[in-house]
């Protein structure tokens, strides 16, 4: 049967599948428009199963907030020329528009069935590797960023008592610095009080081992260790760290003095992050 190029065309603009896989699959269906569908599907399955194994060491992060949920995803891929794919920037952008629409909390079958169509059609393995849902309560704010072209993102969650003032200009500017300071620094935790002491015990190791050779008073050795440590903590917590927009004072003192500007009594509640291609 003569598969004509109408055919292939119309084939491929309703399953996005390559020219070539749209005429067999034609010509495997003798031109039956339905199960040329059936077909690439089966062969789109088998595609996915065969680029499972392979490593998926690039992608893209997309964050969508709709003022009252937060989604943050991170779909990878085996090549960065996939990740600056129009097809997979859609595909983000859909994924993000399911879990918001849905309220789903989780990766599920769905989500993960819409990956896997669009591997079928690339040819290159991917995965919906990372999911963070976060629900705003009404004096709850969050502030995004996306770094480039979706190499990072990130949430900061704020909290008041008087939520209009997070429609303050001075507001506004210092939660959006926020989470730039989060993108430049990678904090580790939010306060000294989150860091297991576990790690503080193994830092007290290391400070100590660099410290052992001097000779000063055991005493004095105990006081540059503890100077280590702080400053060390000061390096990982959020709170700590020196504000990015204004290295005289710290993220928490700039918090404060933003809040008495205001008259409102804002706090910095949590903060999430995703690098492209980490898993």
């Amino acid at each position: 049967m003569q598969i004509t190029a109408a055919q292939v065309k119309q084939l491929r603009d309703a399953t996005g599948a390559g020219m070539m896989d749209c005429k067999n699959a034609l010509v495997k269906a003798n031109g039956n428009f339905e199960e040329a569908d059936k077909i690439l599907k089966e062969m789109g399955l088998a595609a996915v199963a065969k680029r499972q194994d392979r490593a998926t060491d690039n992608g893209r992060v997309f964050i969508k907030n709709d003022g009252k949920v937060v989604v943050m995803l991170m779909v990878t891929c085996e090549t960065d020329f996939v990740a600056s794919n129009d097809k997979f920037i859609a595909l983000g952008e859909e994924l993000c528009d399911i879990v918001l629409q849905k309220g789903y909390t989780k990766i599920n079958d769905e989500l993960n069935a819409k990956v896997n169509g669009l591997i079928a059609i690339i040819k290159e393995n991917m995965k919906l590797e990372k999911l963070y849902v976060l629900p705003l309560p009404a004096d709850h704010y969050a502030a995004t960023y996306i770094h480039g072209a979706g190499q990072m993102g990130v949430v900061v969650e704020f909290a008041s008592d008087k939520p209009e003032a997070f429609s303050n200009p001075t507001v506004k500017e210092f939660t959006n610095d926020c989470a730039l300071h989060v993108a430049a620094f990678t904090p580790s935790h939010l306060t000294l009080k989150e860091v297991p002491q576990s790690y503080i015990d193994e830092q007290l190791e290391i400070f100590r081992v660099q410290v052992k050779d001097l000779d000063k008073p055991e005493k004095v050795k105990e006081g540059i260790i503890r100077g280590k440590l702080n400053k060390h903590l000061g390096e990982i917590c959020l709170m700590n760290q020196p504000f990015v927009k204004d290295e005289t004072m710290s993220v928490e003192k700039k918090l404060a003095a933003v809040s008495k500007e205001v008259g409102a009594n804002i706090s910095l509640v949590s903060y999430k992050f995703f690098v492209a291609g980490v898993k």
